[in-house]
């Protein structure tokens, strides 16, 4: 499968819940980062543990806004609405023989980070498209 379609499929998997797709994606011995958190995943095992905790997988839909690639770089943008906030997320997904075997990952939310007043006479809202 090319790398664009395998993590397409996982974004599908993630929103569907199924855990053992999502497994079917993952390199045992994959190592993805959320640099944001200060946190590191090794191992397909404790991605999907992370992932499928009961306390983390209400239900939540997940929009793909982007996805684009580049050999085995495969660069998403996705959001996620919950009740109280939105999540959004770019990963640099690294796909090898049809697995993902390495990721990075930025997680926020809009508005978490307040843009300095010093830079109002430069710039402009950003709204949402």
């Amino acid at each position: 499968m090319e790398p664009l379609n395998v993590v397409a499929q996982l974004w599908e998997r993630i929103e569907a819940r199924d855990w053992s797709g999502v497994a079917e994606l993952i390199a045992e011995d994959a190592v993805i980062e959320w640099p944001v958190s200060g946190e590191r995943i090794v191992g397909r095992a404790n991605f999907i543990a992370v992932n499928s905790d009961e306390g983390y997988t209400d239900e939540r839909s997940v929009e793909v806004l982007r996805i684009l690639a580049d050999g085995n770089l495969v660069v998403t943008e996705v959001e996620i609405p919950q009740d109280h906030v939105v999540y959004r997320a770019v990963s640099l997904w690294t796909v090898r023989d049809g697995e993902i075997v390495r990721a990075r990952e930025y997680w926020t939310s809009p508005g978490q980070d307040p843009a300095p007043r010093w830079r109002t006479g430069y710039v402009e809202p950003l709204v949402a498209d």
